[in-house]
């Protein structure tokens, strides 16, 4: 009887796009959400490498969570990072902002942490080839990207310019693409006729990628599009390549047939895998559940840990019929676990239904004019391709000023190339 008076207690890990989905699902439902994340944003993450290439402001692509979840009252916000769980207990630890642990009980938990950067067992690599995941990180890309074209026009040796003029990127997933893309489109327009002593046309972008495809996840005649986009914007694209020593002055990749080359370049950007943080191993120590070789959590089909109907985990963490780690997926699976807490509390009978994923496509913006869209059977590219993606990424950005904000941005980067958000400190 208590349970039907008594308001429930749901506990949300991650403010991502799952995340806010689930809370979205749950919005005037008769519970109490505590939203945990480590930061105070929602991101939009699909479009962090145009923040780093100096198209779009932070502002554009993150919003805060207390102004997106304004009007969920029943919403707390708390900023922490989850650290363990006590599935038994039905507890979960947090390291909040001050430094202390607070133990926040719930009766369900739906676990939305996402995914980190991986090496691939090689972290070293991480100092000098800095990946992209935070708003932070794609900070510290832009950085490097600016920074390097000024240190070339400073330096009086034509080896070390060449140097500071050449970009790897390893992997050549939607990231490593559309960032390969805008170096190039920085270099050749952006930045034509701003240096006296530099060319910065001249730069060369290497994209490196193990598997003999871009884009593979977008099937092959997208890929071969992709490509063929690439090389023709100037991206020089090395498959069937693996990265075995980064270093500050380039990296060694070893090539099928067991070879070995070094490529010298000053930047050194990774864009290739991604691996569970720690709490997901902290929680399959609590709750016995599965890790696939990414430590993603192995979970049912209505996204629960088997033996534990109470903690879902959804989104990027989730592992579950080879579904991609995509912000649709995300945004799916969020909205799914949101939903059938509900039902439960409301005392709807009934099993619930397995999640079904509705596909609704895969894009990729190359650069101006280059663009490759998958949706359903619709296979688009060049600017028809661009048109379609500038629809997506308009509809699901978050909150009116972000939408009427990045169309002007990139309106004025369609006519003139002028990127406005290029401020850095060369002592950062």
């Amino acid at each position: 009887m208590d349970d039907h008076i008594s308001r429930r207690k749901v506990v949300i890990i991650g403010g991502g796009f799952a995340g806010l989905f689930a809370v979205r699902a749950l919005h005037r439902a008769p519970v109490d959400v505590t939203l945990i994340d480590l930061n105070t944003h929602h991101l939009f993450q699909p479009l962090l490498y145009q923040c780093a290439a100096g198209i779009l402001s932070s502002g554009q692509i993150a919003q805060p969570l207390r102004v997106v979840l304004r009007r969920h009252e029943n919403v707390r916000c708390l900023l922490a990072a989850a650290t363990d769980v006590d599935a038994a207990g039905r507890v979960v630890l947090a390291e909040a902002a001050d430094g202390s642990t607070q133990a926040i009980p719930y009766d369900h938990l739906i676990v939305a942490a996402g995914m980190r950067q991986s090496y691939f067992g090689h972290d070293e690599f991480a100092e000098h080839a800095p990946g992209i995941k935070t708003l932070d990180d794609a900070m510290v890309v832009r950085r490097k990207i600016y920074r390097a074209f000024e240190a070339a026009e400073a330096s009086t040796d034509p080896a070390e310019r060449a140097r500071w003029l050449t970009f790897a990127l390893v992997g050549a997933g939607p990231t490593g693409v559309e960032l390969a893309g805008q170096i190039r489109e920085i270099a050749t327009r952006t930045l034509e006729r701003e240096y006296s002593g530099v060319d910065p046309s001249q730069a060369r972008v290497l994209l490196f990628n193990r598997s003999e495809a871009v884009l593979g996840s977008f099937g092959p005649v997208l890929s071969r599009n992709a490509a063929r986009a690439l090389d023709g914007i100037g991206v020089e694209v090395h498959l069937g390549t693996a990265v075995t020593q980064v270093d500050g002055g380039g990296l060694t990749v070893r090539r099928q047939d067991g070879g070995t080359e070094r490529y010298d370049a000053k930047t050194v950007l990774w864009t290739a895998g991604v691996e569970a943080p720690e709490f997901a191993t902290a929680l399959a120590r609590s709750t016995g559940a599965e890790q696939d070789r990414a430590g993603r959590i192995k979970v049912a089909p209505d996204l629960t840990i088997p033996g534990h109907p109470e903690i879902r985990v959804v989104g990027d963490l989730m592992s579950l019929d080879k579904l991609p780690g995509m912000a649709e997926v995300a945004m799916q699976t969020g909205a799914y676990a949101g939903r059938h807490i509900r039902y439960e509390i409301e005392g709807r009978t009934g099993e619930p239904r397995p999640f079904r994923y509705r596909d609704l496509g895969s894009a990729a913006y190359i650069s101006r004019g280059r663009a490759v869209v998958k949706v359903g059977r619709l296979h688009a590219s060049g600017l028809l391709g661009g048109l379609i993606w500038l629809f997506i990424h308009i509809a699901f950005l978050t909150g009116f000023r972000s939408r009427v904000g990045a169309m002007m941005t990139w309106a004025v980067l369609l006519i003139s190339g002028s990127r406005r958000e290029r401020v850095f400190s060369a002592g950062s």
